[in-house]
């Protein structure tokens, strides 16, 4: 395909935003339904809550911190879970017994990013399942190696990072980025840097927003978009 005919789509997200996993599902139907706009997409880390600790909190205790009443809850996780359904997804908000800190998750997709589009697609899609339809812990190095190795990672490498600062700076600087730019929630899909679709949007209109950007670019009318 010509590279007139190619987009990027940045998706500023975070692994623990049910939300994000609708929005990662759509995109992919997007893309698929967006004809011959060949669509490279990279993942940048977003925290919808950085003050939790590295260990995590227990998710029931944050959660009833957070939203006041066990039927609250209830009322928001029956509001997603058939959001969910319609895309494939198998919400398990009762099998998550931990609330992590996903800086580590982020340094990962980073880390991905670097072994190619193909492996961080994997990966981040990896995060997702494991947090939703799983219940596991993905602040655990533990985890974060295990899905590194399924992605196609070297998780020998991967283990040896994971301790140490190694891109702490970095990923935190993208999200304080991502924060002067506006994006204040997530998902948010940033087209050639540009033209921004904030929220789970459906498939459709993603698409159209690509096929849209997409042949702006190639009659080099980028600048008029949005």
């Amino acid at each position: 395909m010509s590279e007139a005919n190619a987009i990027t789509v940045d998706v500023v997200s975070d692994v623990v935003c049910p939300w994000c996993f609708i929005g990662q599902k759509r995109l992919d139907k997007a893309v698929a339904a967006a004809g011959d706009v060949d669509v490279h997409i990279r993942w940048r880390p977003f925290q919808l809550d950085p003050t939790i600790p590295p260990q995590g909190k227990d998710r029931r205790e944050y959660m009833l911190a957070k939203f006041g009443s066990d039927e609250r809850i209830r009322e928001i996780h029956a509001r997603i879970e058939p959001l969910g359904e319609a895309e494939g997804i198998s919400f398990a908000f009762d099998a998550i017994r931990v609330a992590p800190n996903t800086l580590d998750a982020h340094r990962l997709i980073r880390w991905a990013g670097a072994a190619g589009e193909a492996v961080q697609n994997r990966l981040v899609r990896r995060l997702f399942q494991l947090n939703f339809e799983e219940g596991a812990n993905i602040g655990d190095h533990a985890v974060l190696v295990e899905a590194a190795r399924e992605a196609g990672m070297d998780a020998s490498v991967v283990a040896t990072l994971l301790p140490t600062d190694a891109d702490v700076e970095a990923v935190r600087t993208e999200i304080a980025t991502a924060s002067r730019m506006g994006i204040s929630g997530v998902p948010c899909f940033l087209l050639e840097g540009k033209y921004a679709v904030m929220g789970a949007q459906d498939a459709d209109t993603l698409a159209d927003a690509i096929r849209q950007v997409a042949a702006a670019k190639a009659r080099g009318e980028l600048d008029k978009v949005g």
